[in-house]
């Protein structure tokens, strides 16, 4: 029967990797779209997204096999922190993959500069995707609260921005609806991958926040 520290090992691991598996898919679509390449690009983050699935499930009964072990309050927080957060990586991984397949499905139709409008966008999130597995791996508060900020004050004037030129290029040339309404669809799926990092930032707060010996409990920005 494993150990607890097993379990933490085994679970840090995976976690982590699920937050580098979206890292990668949101470079891809980086990458992609500063080359104006993309030819492959849905296939390249499915395979990620496969991944993610895979880990999910087994992150999952790794959780499920510590639940049914004597647990302190302070790994119980632990292990359900991890649990309740799964799903928001599974969808992150999701969002980032919808994002990818809209893009290469709009390629042969549309300029590049409505492709490029994912660049800041998909930037914000790399640096929110960082923030927050550094968060996770070294119970840093400041990161995890970076996390929040960087969506409350950037993401959504980001996301806005993306929803207002789609819909000027729509009256500009209204034979493009459909495009206009995937650029929405793109715009629309990078705003909720944010969210879903903030669900997993404001968990792990709580966290580090719970533990013994942590900082203690500060308004953002003080």
């Amino acid at each position: 029967m494993p150990h607890n520290s097993s379990y933490r090992t085994a679970l840090n691991a995976g976690f982590l990797r699920m937050l580098s598996i979206t890292l990668e898919q949101l470079e891809a679509v980086k990458q992609a779209a500063g080359r104006a390449e993309y030819a492959g690009l849905a296939e390249q983050a499915g395979a990620l997204e496969r991944e993610t699935d895979d880990l999910e499930r087994r992150l999952e009964d790794l959780c499920l096999a510590a639940f049914a072990q004597p647990q302190a309050a302070e790994e119980l927080a632990y292990y359900l922190v991890v649990f309740l957060s799964l799903s928001n990586l599974e969808r992150v991984g999701d969002y980032a993959f919808r994002v990818a397949k809209e893009l290469e499905h709009l390629a042969p139709r549309t300029r590049s500069a409505t492709l490029q409008d994912v660049l800041p966008l998909t930037g914000l999130l790399t640096t929110m995707l960082e923030r927050l597995a550094y968060a996770f791996a070294e119970r840093d508060l400041t990161a995890a609260r970076q996390v929040m900020q960087l969506d409350y004050e950037q993401v959504d004037a980001l996301y806005e921005q993306m929803l207002r030129a789609s819909l000027t290029r729509l009256k500009e040339r209204p034979e493009d609806v459909e495009i206009a309404l995937a650029a929405g669809r793109i715009a629309r799926n990078l705003e909720r991958l944010g969210d879903h990092l903030v669900n997993v930032a404001e968990r792990l707060e709580k966290l580090i926040l719970s533990e013994p010996g942590g900082p203690v409990s500060l308004p953002q920005g003080a």
